[in-house]
Order: structure tokens, then sequence, then C-alpha cells
């Protein structure tokens, strides 16, 4: 219900809001949640096995078809209490586990797996941020290719009225008219395909935040904003630790679960011991008459002990643990594995930065110049020294160096995004 009433009050987002929205009310972390207070449950579950257990129990029998006539009861009437025809036994038992190696490695079990829901969850958490990052910078660079193209499309009208002009004048040949009237095609055709994307680009945000498409909702941080804040701060993890990784944890979390499955095994060789007090009330009769104030009721109470004792398994214990033994050590070499590929991921992760960062100054640097040169050649093209192939060209140039810059954009905000991941 608190899901529910966040979606409607909010409908504007930065990004950081985006990515706090969709922690509280992605589907996928409200799960991770759930996990938790399940594996909570399961730790509760587990503590009651050896917590005092009541159980009770009322035994019924009545003989349908009875072995003892009239005669026999008279002449024997010892019969009649040795096999009475109604009989009823209301009995309580409580019972104590008093040693079991099994219970105390379960109780380390339920711990380590309430140890890995939480860890679940901070994955969760970190895919989260990365999936709102992207389907928010998606849903910019949409907009903003958007803009730049009707500002384009205004340009090139411009461009082919004053060439009307010019074409009635004699200054241009019909060609050069069909070759800006190409160039305003593809550029509408490009804005009605981007509007499309811009669409499913939204929707897949609303997605990604848990709020369902028919809700409106307005992003109030742009690209350029982003990059600036982004690359304001350090573009590299300051005492960058393996061990603080998600996955890294994770994967310790395995060990220890395999290590504890081997110690269950081990375990499983030690006897188990539960205390029981019982006690219960015996009645018989001839007939139905237990609700009555003249029957007769034996009463009985004991105390005992259960101890069992694994003896012989025809050694198929010792082949569980020499397999989870052996899971134990798969698991260990794992987290090697782990500990290995984390340090290559982060250093993969800072490469693939430091490369956005300088693709993003390329970029910068390569639509200035685009720029310049399609607007000289516009002016050529005008005074009549350039031809409407040329100036084609320099707008082409010049609008993939616009998108080009948009997606380098996008790329250094996602970029450094992997690279917080790394250390949660």
């Amino acid at each position: 219900m608190r899901a529910q009433n966040s979606e409607v009050l909010k409908n504007e987002f930065t990004l950081s809001e985006a990515i706090d929205f969709a922690i509280a009310n992605n589907r996928s972390s409200k799960n991770s949640l759930l996990n938790i207070e399940a594996a909570k449950q399961q730790k509760w579950e587990t503590t009651a096995m050896g917590l005092p257990q009541i159980n009770g129990k009322i035994e019924y029998t009545n003989y349908i078809q009875y072995p003892l006539t009239d005669e026999m009861l008279e002449g024997f009437p010892l019969a009649a209490f040795m096999f009475p025809k109604y009989s009823l036994t209301p009995s309580v038992t409580l019972s104590q586990l008093i040693f079991d190696g099994s219970y105390i490695v379960a109780l380390q079990s339920a711990k380590v797996f309430l140890d890995i829901t939480k860890n679940a969850k901070i994955k969760t958490e970190l895919e989260v941020t990365k999936a709102v990052t992207g389907a928010y910078n998606n849903v910019l660079l949409t907009e903003e290719s958007c803009k730049l193209i009707e500002k384009n499309i205004i340009n090139i009208k411009k461009n082919l009225e004053d060439s009307k002009i010019m074409l009635a004048n004699g200054f241009v040949e019909e060609e050069d008219i069909e070759q800006l009237q190409i160039t305003l095609n593809n550029l509408e055709n490009n804005l009605n395909s981007l509007k499309q994307m811009h669409v499913i680009s939204l929707k897949m945000l609303k997605l990604t935040l848990g709020i369902s498409n028919n809700k409106e909702i307005r992003l109030t941080e742009g690209l350029h904003t982003l990059i600036q804040r982004t690359t304001s701060k350090a573009t590299t993890l300051e005492n960058f630790s393996v061990f603080n990784n998600i996955d890294y944890q994770i994967a310790e979390n395995e060990t220890t679960s395999k290590k504890l499955l081997f110690n269950l095994e081990k375990a499983k060789l030690l006897p188990s011991i539960r205390g029981f007090v019982a006690g219960s009330n015996i009645g018989n009769s001839q007939s139905f008459s237990f609700f009555e104030k003249s029957q007769t009721w034996i009463s009985t109470a004991l105390v005992g002990v259960n101890i069992d004792i694994p003896i012989f398994s025809s050694f198929g214990s010792t082949a569980k643990r020499k397999r989870a033994k052996i899971d134990w050590k798969i698991s260990q070499n794992k987290l090697i594995d782990t500990e290995q590929q984390i340090e290559i991921n982060y250093e993969k992760a800072q490469s693939d930065l430091d490369l956005a960062l300088n693709t993003l100054e390329n970029k910068i640097l390569n639509l200035r110049l685009a720029e310049r040169i399609e607007n000289k050649n516009n002016i050529k093209y005008k005074e009549g020294i350039a031809s409407s192939f040329e100036l084609r060209q320099a707008q082409m140039q010049l609008y993939s160096s616009q998108q080009e810059y948009l997606q380098a954009m996008v790329n250094v905000i996602n970029k450094k995004t992997e690279l917080n991941a790394l250390q949660n």
C-alpha cells in the first residue's frame, strides 16, 4: 500500500530520485525484501526445532466385530478389561531436544541463508540502479535527439526555401533541390522513428520504476546536467577492495554454505538425544460412557529419553561426506576465481570509463568542427561556390557528430554507474 501511495504522489524525478523510487517500488526489489522476511521466518522455524514441543493425541477404538460374547464376559469378567468394546485414550507429550549435531549446523545454516538473502537484496538494488540509470538516459537521449533533429529540419527547410528562390533565378539546378529534399525526408523519417523509440524507452523506465504505463512522469534532469555532475566527481574508486564487492560476498556465502553442508554430513555420525514427558488417561467401557461420571479412567505418566545412534549405512554416509567435501572445495576454487574476476572487472570498468571520457572529449571537438564545416558549406552553397552534394555531406557529418556526442555522454554516465557498482 505504501508503494501505491508513493506512486500516486511522485511524478517528477531526478536520476537520484528515480533510483531511490525504483529501489522502493520495483517489483524485483520488493521480492528481495520478501525473501529476507521469508529467511527470517525460516531461521525462527529452525530455531523452534530445538525448543520444547507439546503434542496432544486422542486414540479412540470401537470394535465393529466384537470377539467376546455375553456368556464369555459373565464367565470371565477380566476379559471386559482386556478386550473393551470401546476405548478412549487422550494423552499429552512434552519433548525436548537434548543434543543433535544436525540441529546445530541447521542453526548456523539458517543464519547464513539470511545473510545470503540480504546480499541478494544488495545485488538487486545495484542491478536496479544500473537499469534505472540506463533507462533514464535512454529517455533523455531520445528527447535530445528529437530536439536536434527538429532543429535540423527547421534549418534544412530554410535551405530548401532559399534554394527554390535561387532555382527560379537560375543560380542552382533542380538536382540541388532534390538533394536537399532527400536530406529533409531522411530527417523527418528519423524523427518519427525517434519519437516511437522515446515512447518505448519511457515505458521501459516506468517498468523499471514499478509505475503503471498510464501514469504520466517527467524527468527533471537533462543529459548535460548529468554529465556535468558525473565528470565533476572523482572518476576512480578510492580504496577499492575486492572484499567489499557484493559478488565476492555472495561467493563467500556460497563457500560457507558448502562448508556447513559438509559439517552436516559429519554431524549425522553423532547420536541424537531427545527427552520426553508423557501423560495419558485410559478409558475402557463396554458402552460409550466416556462422558459420564461413572466412567473409570486409568491415569499414567512417564518420563524417558530417546537416543538414536547411527551404526552402519552401507557406506552411504561416507560417500555423502566425501561428496560434500568435494563441493566445498569446488566453492573455494570458485571464490578464488571470483576474486580475480572482480579485480579484472575493476580494471576494465576503470579503463572503459577513462576511454568513455576521452571519447566524449573527442566527440565535443568533432561536433564543433562539424558545425563549422556545415556553416561554411552552407555559406558557400548560398554563394554558389559549393554544390548541394557538398552541403549534404557536411550536413550528414554534422548530424552524425550530434548523435555521437549525445551517445558519448550517455556512455560516460553508464560507465561511471558500472564502476560505482563494483564497490556497492
